[in-house]
């Protein structure tokens, strides 16, 4: 395809794109029928309904990204009517796209636009869920450091509080933590960064209590603090089995440390490929 017409459909596609109040990018059906070069509406609705069952299959809400909607248009002297029009998503185009006539070139160019489009989506969307868990970890890093500095505040001394933290684990996972180690494959590096994002919320929020009730009860020894901690990490653990999630059954995530060096190595990068208005 000629670079002019790509550039062409480009634009005539963006031309076309709508936002709902809540940022929702979208297409109108009526509008994509001659994008896409259809010239008749039955025709075009036949390939939406086999865009719809594709999204079904998928296991996407059909409601999610197909929405029904009127459109007025004129008749002409002035008079309008109302006609039936479906407000579609990236993904609904794109399932269009992938159901529509491959020998026209509108259709040819809209499965790879539709499809760099909805894969950004996915990158991004992607690229959220590993800062999560990198903050997770990071949280978890700094509560256990304030659990640390409770115990040494309240008993005089915090030696044993790397004791207190495996207690903690084998209450969460019914294993020892080197059990979980083997279990996963981990030598000389912590468990808690090969957790993923559930189970390093979950510990977090059970240490959270375990501090506040260290405060509020004024525990003064560490066998007090560390009978705590396991209480609130197999209520945790009780909380997270009624809802079908098994810690020591998940599987583990990638070490953290290395996400979070590629987290920052892609941030340095993408500076330095927008420097500003003179590249």
């Amino acid at each position: 395809m000629k670079k002019d017409i790509v550039y062409k459909l480009t634009e005539n596609f963006e031309d076309f794109l709508h936002n709902t109040e809540d940022g929702i990018e979208f297409w109108l059906a009526r509008d994509l029928q001659h994008l896409l070069g259809y010239g008749k509406w039955d025709n075009f609705q036949n390939v939406i309904s086999k865009a719809k069952t594709a999204c079904e299959i998928s296991g996407q809400d059909i409601a999610d990204h197909f929405a029904d909607v009127g459109k007025m248009v004129d008749i002409g002297s002035g008079a309008q009517k109302e006609i039936d029009d479906v407000m579609l998503t990236r993904f609904a185009c794109y399932l269009i796209a992938q159901n529509g006539d491959p020998r026209k070139e509108q259709i040819a160019f809209a499965q790879t636009y539709f499809a760099v489009q909805t894969r950004k989506a996915e990158l991004i969307e992607q690229k959220l869920l590993e800062l999560e868990r990198v903050q997770a970890r990071n949280k978890l890093a700094e509560t256990e450091k304030e659990l640390s500095h409770v115990i040494f505040e309240q008993t005089g001394g915090n030696q044993n509080f790397a004791l207190i933290r495996s207690k903690g684990d084998q209450a969460l996972f019914n294993k020892t933590t080197q059990q979980m180690k083997d279990k996963w494959g981990i030598k000389n590096k912590p468990l808690a960064d090969f957790m993923p994002t559930i189970l390093l919320k979950a510990k977090d929020f059970a240490t959270e209590i375990t501090i506040f009730n260290a405060k509020q009860k004024q525990m003064k020894t560490e066998g007090q603090i560390s009978n705590e901690h396991i209480t609130n990490n197999k209520s945790v653990r009780n909380t997270l089995i009624s809802r079908g999630i098994v810690p020591e059954n998940l599987p583990p995530e990638e070490d953290v440390k290395k996400l979070e060096r590629k987290i920052k190595s892609e941030e340095v990068k993408s500076l330095k490929e927008n420097k500003g208005f003179k590249n």
